[in-house]
């Protein structure tokens, strides 16, 4: 037991590395698990561990004699840099591989919502008060668990592609082909098949990208990557699907659906895509880890 009472991670972390997302340096990876690091020093750390205790898809990060407390739960939060367009959803769920999901909201004052948290009529309620949701889009078949749910919720379209159609197949819009298709106003949608058959990345404004799996931000090289390692479908169809499209993505935020979110000039995300693609052109198919994966 925890005398102390301090923060801690308890032994049902599946090493996901939502809580190290949310706090840096003061959760990290200790033998292939999420830690404390060290206890929060000041009102400002104390809030990100409890972001990270709200997002948390086990909710592992914990004081053992306090129960969370609503009121200090800070989803939906803003990606930051005085920019609230995009919100981060927390309350990230078993049933879609711990992913991140997002809202972005919209100039008619609606809101979209790319991929999904874990299924509360609470927190759809919470979501909604930013604006009616018209729209779930989908990235791919991993992250499908909750969009009929909270599309129905809404009373919102679900979106997603026709290669991962089997894991949504009530949606109610169906993106087909490899071309890019505009969804909304300002809203492309880029089939990019690789990590699955039918894995779509969405750019909004050409300021936002949401990626899914398909590549993500690394904290470990500082850069754009692809997880190589649970490229499900074909890292050579991903290599092709980079080649087809890098070139027409402009965005300033890198959002996946793993990984770290990082905000950088359109044109050094441009050249660091161009980069990526260089690089999963010289990969080779070889076995996939069905177990675990670093973000």
């Amino acid at each position: 037991m925890n005398e102390d009472n301090n923060w801690y991670v308890d032994d049902r972390c599946i090493n996901c590395d939502v809580a190290r997302q949310l706090a840096p340096g003061l959760i990290g990876e200790v033998d292939g698990r999420s830690e404390v690091l060290r206890q929060p020093r000041g009102a400002a750390e104390e809030r990100r561990l409890h972001a990270a205790a709200f997002a948390c898809p086990t909710r592992s990060v914990r004081r053992p004699s306090r129960r969370l407390d609503p009121a200090l739960d800070p989803f939906p939060l803003p990606l930051g840099d005085g920019d609230d367009t995009v919100l981060l959803c927390g309350h990230n769920s078993p049933h879609t591989a711990a992913a991140n999901a997002f809202l972005l909201k919209r100039p008619s004052g609606t809101a979209m919502m790319i991929d999904t948290p874990r299924w509360s009529e609470t927190l759809a309620t919470r979501y909604e008060s930013l604006g009616a949701v018209t729209d779930v889009l989908l990235t791919h078949r991993d992250h499908a668990a909750h969009g009929r749910r909270y599309a129905d919720r809404f009373g919102a379209r679900l979106w997603i592609h026709e290669g991962d159609l089997d894991a949504a197949p009530d949606a109610d819009r169906i993106l087909r082909g490899t071309g890019p298709a505009e969804i909304a106003e300002g809203v492309v949608a880029h089939p990019l098949p690789g990590h699955t058959r039918g894995s779509v990345l969405y750019v909004a404004d050409e300021r936002y990208c949401f990626s899914g799996d398909s590549f993500y931000w690394s904290r470990t090289t500082d850069d754009i990557e692809v997880a190589e390692s649970v490229t499900w479908y074909s890292i050579t169809e991903l290599a092709a699907s980079l080649a087809r499209t890098a070139g027409r993505l402009r965005f300033e935020w890198l959002l996946a659906g793993h990984g770290d979110r990082r905000h950088l000039p359109a044109a050094q995300m441009a050249q660091r895509m161009r980069e990526l693609t260089a690089r999963v052109r010289e990969m080779r198919p070889r076995p996939v880890d069905f177990t675990a994966v670093r973000w």
